[in-house]
């Protein structure tokens, strides 16, 4: 039967190394910080909005040059692009149509007449003949210069007015057949550039970064003053890439460096060290394999969140060589049939705990505890399948391991003395006040990991550029094209009351481009009636008769606006079906102050069809929710875990247990007394510690006064200890508070389990 299973289990291994080579030459995995997020659960469509809002962007790279002076600053743009131009094979310039205007423009000429702004509307309605033959007149007489279209075709310059407002959604004008804005005491030039290679890629390093900073550089060099400010999708990109790639390094290569180290220092064998590195390269190639093959794509943070996996799944490997030592090969069976009931409960109680965190809609979290949970099975049955196989020779006890297995005799006892007791009631005390000054903080942008300089470039060109936030925004529902826009306009209204009151710059929605029918009869019968008090009053003044220019009949529908010129400067605005209804965005620029997001979502209150999204605030939401789910779940799983040490180990199953739960509240407590945030992050981490802490006790159960089993439990402990704390040197802030529950709290269990072991001769039963 072992050898069955040993061949079994070979021939899995074997299918795993060929789905590797095939995944590794494809490279599925995601850089997506969307994909960390979680999930909104009421509401789809509001994940389809966020992710239309970031997909259009998600190659896009958009730099602001500046000088001093209009000259320099066009001189600092051209050396940027001869710079970002020598990477032609990784980048490209987004087509920037200077041509685009005079498209647009042709495009919406036949439909003129009912392209109103909400201030010309007004104007109009109340305007008497007299004023709007004097705006005619005047119109007529100023100097000639730029115009967009004859005058007896707009007699009142309603068109000029209604394209201002709509150019006044960007700061960026066209000058000497560039992009040019002004701000903050330069002169700048808008560039903008597209990543040929899917900013969610690996295998690329960090080139666009180093593209771009390669242009930063000469730009610095070669103009006084200058300055290049960029950002984009694919910069953040690189950046988690090459921050998740050195973890791995650290936390993967830092772990298996140290159990390797802490095996030869037990062992002095060679064996013990690969075999122990066989079980634990399997773990982490069937976690990635099975991982690939439950989700589309792997992100990058599971494998960092994977690379602390060695510093588990060393423990079933640990046990088995602790256990055989000292005793002849001919013994190898009869030690895994002993070691096998702890190790299946250990197993058990662990890839439970993985699998807790996927109660949690979150992704990124669903593909941790799949890895996780599949790493450690996997590295079980390789130490059961293979190693009595494998391991053939003999396996002396060494000094190192013979005075770790005797240092379990010197090792403090619980016992009801007075001491422990005054001990004990100190410690609840402090506990007590630590976990009272616990702050639940669950803001998720105390989780941005993203560099520095990145987030200041961000804000920067944020500001001179007037971009809308991805992350604030109204979705407009309706069941029709003409009911959403219409629905659109109802909300205008009342936002046009708070830009007047400078709360927020101003918004940008598909209906500024694209009006509905009805507000387009309207329009035109407006337009047309002032039109024709002024063109009369002109009349009356000049002698002559101007005849005013004919329109399109029929109305610009959704259809007809998508498929021309106009459409590129709002169509990632417009959602367009989803399930039953039409869904649109409306965007909201310059909202820098937090403070004034409740006035906003007081706005979406009594309008139907209208919901205020705050993705920040509804993710936070959710952190908060499923922070108290999972702190309810810790407690049942408690529960669950004592039952089945119970059935196990009879009354004597509180001493594996208690040291789990006095481990997470010290942790608790310590956090508490630190003041640092208690996060869902946080309760993630006491999740797994109550399925890894257990197993500390189970083995001392199993094995009453066996110093083997001490070993192999301090050598768990120790090379979880270090994987765990290189996980809280971890950049990104959620693996970080993570690494450090686990941390603090193995710190505890590991020190006190020993201590709740059974007195001399007493029976676990």
């Amino acid at each position: 039967m072992a050898n069955k299973l040993a061949i079994l289990w070979a021939l899995v291994v074997l299918a795993v190394g060929v789905h590797q080579i095939q995944f590794w030459r494809s490279a599925h995995l995601d850089t997506d910080v969307l994909a960390l997020l979680p999930e909104d659960e009421q509401a789809p469509e509001v994940d389809a909005a966020t992710r239309k809002l970031a997909d259009d962007a998600g190659r896009q790279v958009v730099l602001l040059v500046g000088a001093r002076d209009w000259p320099s600053a066009q001189r600092a743009a051209d050396e940027a692009t001869r710079v970002l131009s020598q990477a032609s094979d990784l980048m490209e310039p987004a087509v920037v149509d200077t041509s685009a205007l005079d498209q647009a423009v042709d495009f919406y000429r036949p439909y003129r007449d009912r392209l109103l702004t909400p201030a010309q509307r007004q104007w109009l309605a109340h305007a008497t003949a007299d004023e709007l033959g004097g705006t005619a007149l005047m119109k007529l007489y100023q100097p000639a210069g730029a115009q967009l279209t004859a005058w007896n075709a707009d007699p009142l310059g309603l068109w000029q007015d209604w394209w201002q407002a709509r150019a006044a959604e960007t700061s960026a004008r066209p000058r000497d057949g560039r992009l040019w804005l002004s701000g903050e005491g330069r002169e700048w030039v808008l560039l903008m550039w597209k990543s040929k290679v899917s900013a969610f890629a690996l295998g690329d390093g960090s080139r666009v970064t180093a593209a771009v900073e390669a242009a930063r550089t000469k730009v610095e060099a070669a103009v006084p003053e200058g300055r290049l400010v960029a950002a984009g999708v694919p910069l953040y990109a690189e950046a988690a890439a090459a921050q998740a790639s050195w973890e791995m390094s650290t936390i993967g290569f830092g772990s298996l460096a140290a159990v390797l180290i802490l095996v030869w220092l037990t062992f002095r064998s060679l064996r013990p060290i690969l075999l122990v590195g066989v079980s634990l390269t399997l773990g982490c190639a069937v976690a990635l394999s099975v991982t690939a093959l439950v989700f589309e794509r792997v992100h990058l943070l599971t494998l960092v969140f994977g690379s602390s996996l060695v510093g588990v799944a060393e423990d079933y490997g640990f046990h088995y060589f602790a256990a055989r030592q000292g005793k002849p090969p001919s013994e190898r069976g009869p030690v895994m049939r002993a070691l096998l009931p702890g190790m299946v409960l250990a197993l058990v109680t662990s890839v439970v705990a993985y699998l807790a965190l996927g109660v949690a809609p979150f992704p990124g979290l669903r593909q941790m505890a799949v890895f996780s949970a599949a790493g450690l099975t996997a590295a079980f049955l390789t130490v059961v399948c293979w190693f009595p196989s494998l391991d053939t020779g003999a396996l002396p006890v060494t000094s190192f391991s013979e005075r770790f297995s005797a240092s379990i005799t010197r090792w403090p006892r619980i016992a009801s003395t007075k001491g422990w007791w005054i001990s004990g009631m100190v410690l609840t005390v402090l506990v007590a006040v630590g976990i009272w000054k616990l702050e639940p903080r669950d803001d998720l942008r105390q989780l941005q990991g993203a560099p520095a300089n990145l987030i200041a470039d961000q804000r920067e060109l944020g500001r001179l550029l007037g971009l809308p936030s991805p992350a604030q925004f109204f979705l407009v529902q309706g069941d029709s094209d003409e009911q959403v826009l219409a629905r659109e306009a109802s909300l205008k209204q009342k936002l046009d009351v708070l830009v007047a009151q400078k709360v927020f710059a101003g918004y940008r929605a598909v209906s500024d481009w694209l009006p509905s029918e009805a507000q387009q009869r309207e329009d035109a019968a407006l337009s047309a009636r002032a039109e024709a008090q002024a063109v009369a009053a002109v009349s009356a003044s000049t002698g002559e008769a101007p005849t005013r220019a004919t329109f399109s009949q029929e109305p610009l529908t959704p259809s007809h606006f998508l498929s021309g010129p106009a459409a590129n400067a709002i169509r990632q605005q417009w959602l367009g079906t989803l399930g039953k209804a039409q869904y649109s965005v409306l965007m909201l620029r310059g909202l820098n102050d937090p403070k004034v997001l409740p006035r906003l979502e007081e706005v979406a209150k009594g309008l139907e069809g209208i919901r205020w999204v705050d993705k920040t605030a509804e993710i936070s939401g959710l952190l908060t929710r499923y922070r108290r789910i999972m702190g309810g779940l810790i407690v049942a799983g408690y529960i669950a875990v004592l039952l089945t040490l119970v059935a196990r180990f009879g009354r004597q199953a509180w001493r594996a247990w208690i040291p789990s739960v006095l481990g997470t509240l010290l942790t608790l407590a310590i956090f508490g007394w630190a003041g640092a945030p208690l996060q869902l992050f946080t309760v993630l981490g006491l999740v797994l510690l109550l399925g890894m802490g257990v197993d500390y006790g189970i083995f001392l159960l199993e094995h009453p006064g066996d110093g083997s089993a001490w070993l192999a439990v301090a050598l768990a402990g120790v090379s979880t200890l270090l994987s765990f704390g290189l996980l809280g040197l971890s950049a990104t802030p959620a693996l970080r508070s993570f690494g450090l529950a686990m941390l603090l709290g193995e710190v505890t269990i590991w020190i006190l389990t020993p201590c709740f072991r059974l007195p001399p001769g007493k029976a676990t039963h």
